[in-house]
């Protein structure tokens, strides 16, 4: 029950997190549309931090979709097929999800520590690179990690999601 709760109150954050960078985003277009075309004066930089928020709210958020088991797939042939023999191929399919974030955790994390060891910074905001860009593996962990403990409650009979994979389309 204390895992449950634990992992709930994470799913929580990531949704109240990639809302509020999702709204902050759209303000700063209000902003920049009001600045460019009511007073000519547009945020210079303000495509290139709406491009980072982006990147948060979709590798954050992907994380809040591993949990729900709601992940794009091509399953018309998934629902033919006999209930444990589905249920095995999405287990595979969690697994194969769990695996692929974490290679690809593993070949950026030393880009970005390169990107922090060289200073590197974008050219309108001067946010250093290795801030968005360290976004992306820690969605991608997050993402194995809330697909794992879907998974383990799914296996163990405690998965009460409503969007369980089974349920998934």
């Amino acid at each position: 029950m204390r895992f449950t709760s634990l992992i709930e109150g994470l799913v929580a954050g990531m949704r109240f997190l990639t809302a509020t960078l999702l709204l902050i985003a759209v303000a700063l277009n209000c902003a920049n549309i009001i600045g460019r075309y009511v007073f000519n004066a547009p945020i210079a930089s303000a495509e290139e931090i709406m491009l980072f928020l982006l990147v948060a709210v979709v590798f954050l958020g992907n994380s809040v979709v591993g949990w729900e088991g709601r992940q794009i797939r091509m399953d018309v042939v998934l629902h033919t097929l006999p209930p444990a023999l589905r249920h095995g191929l999405e287990v595979i399919a969690d697994l194969a999800m769990i695996a692929v974030s974490l290679i690809l955790i593993v070949f950026a994390w030393p880009v970005i520590d390169m990107l922090a060891e060289f200073d590197q910074r974008s050219q309108a905001a001067e946010v250093p690179l290795y801030i968005p860009q360290a976004l992306i593996p820690i969605g991608l962990g997050l993402t194995a990690i809330l697909t794992a403990a879907r998974l383990i409650l799914s296996l163990r009979g405690r998965w009460s999601g409503r969007h369980s994979s089974s349920s998934a389309s």
